[in-house]
């Protein structure tokens, strides 16, 4: 029975929940079981919850707590996992850091609070980055997670232990947080689907960075549907975060549904952003053969890019400038126990001038113009989700992309990073396999605030590959494959 539990999605979970054949208190037993199995494989949940799960249970089944039940997002005593950087009252929240190692916050995060008004019950924290920072998902607290398709690897970061929660069944469900693809990077590794949502789509509650538009909130899944249902949950204005707004009168799940009906008329793909990036010469390849199934649906499909200028060197400085608001009373008071990708971020935006910080800007702004023009002639933009599959999981940040040696830990991620500066929602969803087994997806991203396109058409793209049904698995051990000659 908790095998057969485990392998539901999360919308056939919930319509289960809703007609009452099954409880959420079995749906947490479930987890619990699968969580004792897999978890000294893969280290994805390293904080559980199970007894405040259960009291939270209880309440939703004496019919407490059920505001919001026939709602959009409706989650109905669903359990879902956190990531370590977001506040669940009463439970230890280390944000990474041996710095928080033993902190319990004693109120939720706003986030946390709506999803749990809409149903969600919290089993556990998932593992990440300290502070978030980071391609790979460990740090001093808690260790390494590792990638469930071979062991060996690395699941990316930072929302790895999210969806690797996924990826073998512990949850139905994970939520995340996404700067330069950190819920798109990790779904790819592990072969499930994230989305990084529009700016303001998605509560970010308590950071002290409200008005910058660079980091969000959002959800992981295994199936497309499943996320556009957790989007549901999460959707909305919060009094909090100035970025926010409402929820869009036809529900994300909805929208998902209509996606044959309103399928992307033109698309645009770039392997590499012609050239400008190095990308895995395997994953260009696979993703380019992939994206021919939109032809199949009857979409014209066209390679095009638009120019990156110096965008990379943009991004770092304006990502920077997020590591001082955040770290920079930490850096003078705890440097020791920061890792050094913290330290390299924070002094970096420190050093950081006037002219550079308006140089910044003034090139995200006309990357942004270039990527409208791009969006006033096609309908939706398609890149790999990572410059490569998932590399040594010892290792911060693969050494080399396609033969070219990476100038800094971020430099990988600029596939995903360039469209953080755009503002575009993208979803990350599985197209295939490498040679070695390891799991290649592609990103989809659409205009701002037109998350329910992206939504689609990455619904699309998943039902005609049926690749949505390939998790969840057992961990699997393996050796790290070779680096990729240019």
């Amino acid at each position: 029975m908790n095998d057969a539990l485990i392998r539901l999605t999360a919308t056939e979970a919930v319509t289960l929940l809703q007609r009452r054949e099954v409880s959420p208190l079995e749906l947490i037993d479930a987890a619990e079981a699968r969580i004792a199995a897999v978890e000294p494989q893969v280290n994805a949940l390293p904080t559980l919850c199970l007894e405040r799960a259960r009291d939270h249970a209880k309440r939703l089944m004496a019919g407490q707590g059920r505001g919001l039940e026939g709602k959009a997002g409706w989650l109905a005593g669903l359990p879902v996992t956190i990531k370590d950087l977001t506040d669940v009252a009463g439970v230890r929240t280390t944000y990474g850091s041996p710095l928080f190692k033993d902190h319990v916050p004693k109120e939720s995060h706003p986030l946390v609070r709506r999803i749990e008004a809409h149903g969600g019950v919290v089993i556990g924290k998932s593992n990440t980055p300290e502070f978030g920072a980071g391609g790979s998902t460990f740090n001093e607290v808690f260790g390494r997670t590792r990638n469930p398709w071979n062991t060996a690897l690395t699941c990316g970061g930072s929302t790895g232990g999210g969806a690797v929660s996924l990826a073998t069944g512990e949850a139905w469900l994970a939520q995340g947080s996404d700067h330069g693809g950190s819920l798109r990077r990790p779904a790819t590794y592990c072969g499930v689907v994230g989305l990084r949502p529009s700016p303001g789509r998605v509560t970010r509650g308590t950071v002290n960075n409200l008005f910058s538009p660079l980091s969000v909130q959002g959800p992981m899944a295994r199936t497309v549907p499943d996320l556009a249902l957790f989007l549901d949950a999460m959707a909305g204005w919060c009094p909090l975060d100035p970025l926010t707004y409402d929820a869009p009168a036809r529900s994300y799940g909805e929208a998902v549904a209509s996606a044959e009906a309103e399928r992307p008329r033109r698309v645009a793909f770039t392997a590499d952003f012609s050239g400008q990036l190095p990308v895995d010469r395997e994953t260009r390849a696979l993703c380019r053969e992939a994206v021919r199934a939109f032809e199949a649906m009857g979409c014209v499909v066209e390679e095009f890019a638009p120019d990156l200028g110096q965008l990379g060197e943009a991004f770092l400085i304006l990502r920077s400038q997020s590591f001082v608001v955040d770290r920079e009373a930490q850096l003078a008071a705890h440097r020791a126990l920061l890792k050094p990708d913290i330290i390299w971020n924070t002094e970096r935006g420190l050093k950081a001038t006037p002219s550079q910080l308006a140089w910044a800007d003034r090139e995200r702004a006309a990357f942004y113009r270039r990527m409208a023009a791009l969006f006033a002639r096609y309908d939706v933009f398609v890149t790999p989700g990572a410059a490569t599959p998932a590399f040594d999981v010892m290792l911060r940040n693969p050494e080399t992309i396609a033969g070219v040696k990476l100038e800094n830990y971020m430099a990988g991620s600029m596939i995903n990073a360039a469209l953080t500066l755009a503002g575009c929602p993208a979803v990350a969803v599985p197209c295939g396999f490498d040679q070695y087994g390891r799991p290649v997806g592609l990103q989809i991203a659409a205009p701002p605030r037109r998350d329910e396109i992206a939504l689609q058409a990455a619904a699309l793209f998943e039902q005609a590959s049926g690749l949505g049904k390939r998790v969840p698995i057992d961990p699997r051990s393996g050796q790290v494959p070779p680096a990729e000659a240019a």
